[in-house]
C-alpha cells in the first residue's frame, strides 16, 4: 500500500457499549479501533490496517483488494421464498414493468 494512497473503506460509528467511537474498515472486519472522538478512532484504524497490510505482505500472504478497486457486473442472485417471488412477480405485472426492474428500483 502506497503511502500517500490508503484505498481501503473506514466507517466510524458510536458504540454505546464502549462509550467510544469505533473505527472500522470493511476490507478487515476482524479489526476495529476504540477511540473517544471520530477522528482519531479512524486515525487509529487506517494506522492498525496500514501495519496489518505490512505484515500480511512480509509474510507472503493475501492482502485484501480495496472494494474500491472491484468491478461490479451489476448482476448478483437472491434466493427468496416462493410466496415472495410470487408476490413480487404479480407486483411487477400489475405495475407493468418486468420483475428485474420492480425489484432494482425497492433497492435502490
Amino acid at each position: 500500500m502506497s503511502k500517500q494512497i490508503d484505498p481501503y473503506t473506514y466507517r466510524v460509528t458510536w458504540s454505546e457499549e464502549d462509550q467510544e467511537y469505533v473505527g472500522l474498515c470493511a476490507e478487515f472486519p476482524s479489526l476495529s479501533w476504540l477511540d473517544s472522538s471520530q477522528e482519531k478512532a479512524l486515525a487509529g484504524i487506517r494506522k492498525l490496517v496500514k501495519s496489518t497490510v505490512a505484515d500480511l505482505e512480509k509474510n507472503n500472504e493475501p492482502v485484501p483488494e480495496p472494494l474500491s478497486t472491484h468491478s461490479y457486473s451489476g448482476k448478483f442472485m437472491v434466493r427468496v421464498p416462493p410466496e415472495v417471488h410470487r408476490a413480487l412477480a404479480l407486483k411487477a405485472a400489475e405495475s407493468g414493468v418486468s420483475l428485474n426492474r420492480l425489484v432494482s428500483s425497492k433497492l435502490s
